[in-house]
């Protein structure tokens, strides 16, 4: 087949799409495939291609920190224009299938989705609802619980907002200060991948200032409480379940660091629990993954953490996580019994169902 493979990007994950692609383009020309890799918020899009099988993608690592956002008005730009017009919108006409290896931004919250359904393009994935719904993780956590999924309390707070009753010069809005009061608390950007700009947070004083770090991006923020439990997430693939991947921390949070820089974390596939829970957890990450709007043709994957009980909480559903090769899908797929190129292959047929 002919695959294009669009990865980069202009959100705080671009580093790790652009790894991601690399993997994926990859195991596409071991599979066979002929391969064009694009980043379209670059410069020059086209990375490389067309590859044909017997060609070489050179990987690359993944930076201790996320790239600086200071060009992502530009990249926007050069996205939008690359996905609507010009060479890489032939590449994409002429090819049987895209694969997405794009992280958080647009390429994850329906944006890219969009363009790619309007222009009748089949993709790897989920459809631009579904990519929606699970990206905005306070409305995800909402629709999580309605559906009887176990999720903590929350509230939302976009620091420097005026807007909120009661609330003075954008100061800790009353519901986020009773979290606060009761922590510790976790607070992180409400739509964004990676772990980017988590933090644990002990006092009003410390989250005063993660806000004053954040008010500058306009990040709405969501507060909830700190799990200390153990901490698992599990995928789904089609209809297909993937062992159950225990994270084993050695930091409060599972931060950007933490989660790119291999052996920064324990990660356990299978994870070493008994039988009963793995299978509910697994029952809880299929719940999540139709709850949302996912379907047979699309993946996801799904984190849980468990409270001082030891019962797990659903804290998101990921659209699209990460396929490099230090990444918690492909870990999944190894304990299910699937090389990575396997892995690959098989996001591709779903896409082509």
């Amino acid at each position: 087949m002919r695959v294009v493979v669009l990865c980069g990007g202009e959100s705080s994950e671009r580093d790790v799409s652009l790894a991601s692609g690399r993997s994926v383009a990859q195991a596409l020309l071991e599979r066979g495939h002929e391969v064009v890799l694009v980043d379209p918020a670059a410069a020059v899009p086209v990375l490389a291609g067309p590859l044909h099988p017997g060609d070489t993608v050179d990987a690359i690592s993944v930076a201790k920190e996320p790239p600086s956002l200071s060009g992502q008005q530009q990249w926007r730009r050069r996205m939008y224009a690359a996905l609507t017009d010009g060479p890489v919108l032939d590449h994409l006409r002429g090819a049987e299938a895209v694969f997405l290896a794009l992280h958080g931004g647009w390429g994850e919250d329906g944006h890219v989705q969009t363009l790619l359904e309007m222009a009748g393009i089949p993709f790897t994935g989920a459809g631009s609802a579904a990519c929606a719904a699970a990206w905005h993780k306070g409305r995800a956590q909402a629709v999580l619980g309605a559906a009887g999924l176990p999720v903590v309390e929350r509230a939302l707070w976009r620091p420097g907002g005026g807007d909120v009753p009661g609330n003075v010069d954008g100061d800790v809005p009353g519901n986020v200060e009773r979290l606060v009061a009761a922590g510790p608390v976790v607070a992180k950007p409400v739509a964004d991948g990676s772990s980017v700009s988590v933090y644990r947070v002990d006092s009003l004083s410390q989250l005063r200032q993660v806000a004053a770090e954040v008010r500058s991006r306009g990040v709405e923020l969501l507060v909830e409480p700190f799990l200390p439990g153990r901490e698992f997430t599990v995928a789904v693939v089609g209809d297909q379940v993937l062992p159950v991947v225990e994270i084993e921390l050695t930091t409060p949070v599972w931060d950007y660091a933490a989660k790119y820089q291999p052996g920064a974390v324990s990660e356990v596939c299978p994870a070493r629990v008994p039988a009963a829970f793995a299978s509910r957890l697994q029952e809880m990450a299929l719940h999540a993954h139709r709850a949302l709007g996912f379907d047979g043709g699309s993946y996801s994957r799904t984190d849980f953490r468990c409270d001082t009980g030891g019962e797990p909480m659903c804290l998101e559903v990921n659209a699209l996580p990460g396929l490099t090769a230090t990444s918690l899908l492909p870990l999944a797929a190894t304990g299910a019994g699937w090389t990575y190129p396997d892995l690959v292959q098989r996001l591709l047929d779903l896409a082509m169902r």
